[in-house]
C-alpha cells in the first residue's frame, strides 16, 4: 500500500468543500469534470432500460450489443477494423490502466509514462512493482514529448509505453508526424502501448491521431476511453477498453474477480449514447473551446503567468515561475487567501513545479471571477 499514489484533485476539492462549508466563496478550477448535464437522450435510454428489466448481471466483459457498438464507434473514429471479442467495458476508464498493467508487469520491467501525466499511471506502475520511467513533456514543444528521446529510454526490459492525447494535466495533443515517428520505432519492439484516449473527441480545430491507426502499431496498442469526459457522464462510472483479444481475455478475468462487471442499464446507456446525434457533443465543445480561450487570455494578462493555448481536453497549465512561488505555495495561497481552487503542477509528476493546472470545464462567469481574484492576489490589488 505504501506504493500506491492518489488523484490530489480530490484531495483539494475536498479541502475547498471544507472552507466553503465555513462560509468561504470558493470558485472551483481543480475538477477535471464536464459542468454539462448528460444529454438527455441518454438518460431516456437509461431510464427504458431500467424499465426493462436490466438491472441483474450482465457477461464480465460487457453485454454484447454493447460490445458490438464500441467496436463500430472505434472503427468509425479511428478508421480501424474492430471486432466485439477486443472490447472489454468497465466501470469507469481507470480499470483499462489497473488490468492492463496487472496482467502485463512484474517486477523488474520497466514503463515509459508521460510527465507530467495523470498520477494514476505512476501509482500503478509501483503499486504493481514495475519501474516507472518519465519522459518529459515540455512546454516548448507545446507539452509533447521528443519521439527520439522517448524511443532512446526504451530497453528490453520496456513492457509498456504509456501515451495520453489530448493530454490530462497540460491540454496538450500528440501530432501525427511525432506519432508516426514513435509508431514507426516501436512497431518491432516486443512491448504494449496503452493509448489513454478519453478526451479524444475534445479537440479544436484539428483531428484526433491514436496511434493505433499506424503500421504494427494495431496489435500492441491498448485504446482506453469511456464516457465520462465527452457525454458529462462522469458519475455513470463507465468505460471500455479496447486491445488484443488475448488480452482482453485475461482483462475479464480480473474484471469477473474484482467488480464483475459494469452496471446493465449503464451500458445500454452508453451504447445510446455512441449512436446519438453528434449535435450536443459539438455544442459542448464548441462552448469548451470558447472557455479555453478565456482562460488563456486573461491568465497571459496576469503578471508571472505565462499559458500556451491548448488543441484539446479541457484544461490549461500555465508557468508560474514568474511570481516567484512554487507550484504548491501559490496553489495553497489561491485556495486559502483568493478563494480559488487549483492544482500544482508537481501533483502531476516532477516535471510539474512551475507550473499549476486549471480546469475551465466550468463557466465563463466562474472563469472571469477566478482571473480577476488571481489577477488581485498576484498583484496585491494593484
Amino acid at each position: 500500500m505504501s506504493r500506491l499514489g492518489t488523484e490530489t484533485a480530490f484531495e483539494v476539492l475536498a479541502r475547498a468543500r471544507q472552507l466553503e462549508r465555513e462560509g468561504r466563496s470558493i470558485v472551483h478550477l481543480e475538477i477535471g469534470e464536464p459542468d454539462f448535464d448528460t444529454p438527455p437522450e441518454i438518460v431516456q435510454a437509461a431510464n427504458q432500460a431500467l424499465a426493462d428489466g436490466y438491472t441483474h448481471y450482465t457477461p464480465a466483459a460487457g453485454i454484447p450489443g454493447v460490445r458490438e457498438a464500441i467496436a463500430e464507434h472505434v472503427s468509425r473514429t479511428r478508421r480501424l477494423d474492430v471486432s466485439a471479442e477486443e472490447v472489454v467495458v468497465t466501470p469507469g476508464a481507470k480499470p483499462i490502466i489497473f488490468f492492463p498493467m496487472l496482467a502485463l508487469l512484474q517486477p523488474g520491467d520497466e514503463v515509459i509514462y508521460p510527465d507530467p501525466g495523470f498520477p494514476i499511471y505512476e501509482s500503478m506502475i509501483r503499486f504493481v512493482g514495475a519501474t516507472p520511467i518519465p519522459i518529459p513533456l515540455r512546454q516548448d514543444r507545446r507539452f509533447s514529448f521528443d519521439p527520439e528521446e522517448l524511443l532512446s529510454k526504451v530497453t528490453d526490459r520496456t513492457q509498456l509505453v504509456v501515451l495520453n492525447s489530448p493530454q490530462n494535466p497540460t491540454g496538450g495533443v500528440i501530432s501525427a508526424p511525432d506519432m508516426e515517428r514513435l509508431a514507426a520505432g516501436l512497431a518491432d519492439r516486443d512491448l504494449m502501448v496503452l493509448s489513454d484516449e478519453v478526451y479524444a473527441e475534445i479537440v479544436y480545430g484539428i483531428e484526433h491521431v491514436s496511434i493505433s491507426q499506424f503500421p504494427g502499431m494495431r496489435e500492441r496498442t491498448i485504446i482506453l476511453d469511456g464516457w465520462s469526459k465527452t457525454y458529462a457522464m462522469t458519475g455513470w462510472r463507465l468505460g471500455f477498453g479496447v486491445m488484443p483479444p488475448a488480452l482482453a481475455e485475461q482483462v475479464t478475468k480480473l474484471q469477473i474477480n474484482s467488480v464483475s462487471c459494469a452496471p446493465a442499464f449503464c451500458q445500454i446507456a452508453g451504447a445510446a449514447a455512441l449512436c446519438m446525434d453528434r449535435g450536443p457533443i459539438d455544442a459542448m465543445v464548441r462552448e469548451f473551446r470558447r472557455r479555453r480561450d478565456t482562460i488563456v487570455d486573461g491568465l497571459n494578462a496576469i503578471p508571472g503567468f505565462e499559458c500556451l493555448r491548448p488543441d484539446g481536453a479541457f484544461y490549461v497549465f500555465p508557468q508560474i515561475t514568474g511570481t516567484g512561488m512554487t507550484s504548491t505555495e501559490l496553489e495553497t495561497q489561491l485556495l486559502e487567501e483568493a478563494g480559488v481552487a487549483s492544482l500544482a503542477g508537481t501533483a502531476f509528476g516532477q516535471e510539474g513545479e512551475g507550473f499549476l493546472r486549471f480546469s475551465y470545464a466550468t463557466s465563463i462567469q466562474n472563469i472571469e471571477e477566478a482571473l480577476e481574484r488571481i489577477r488581485q492576489h498576484v498583484t496585491g490589488g494593484a
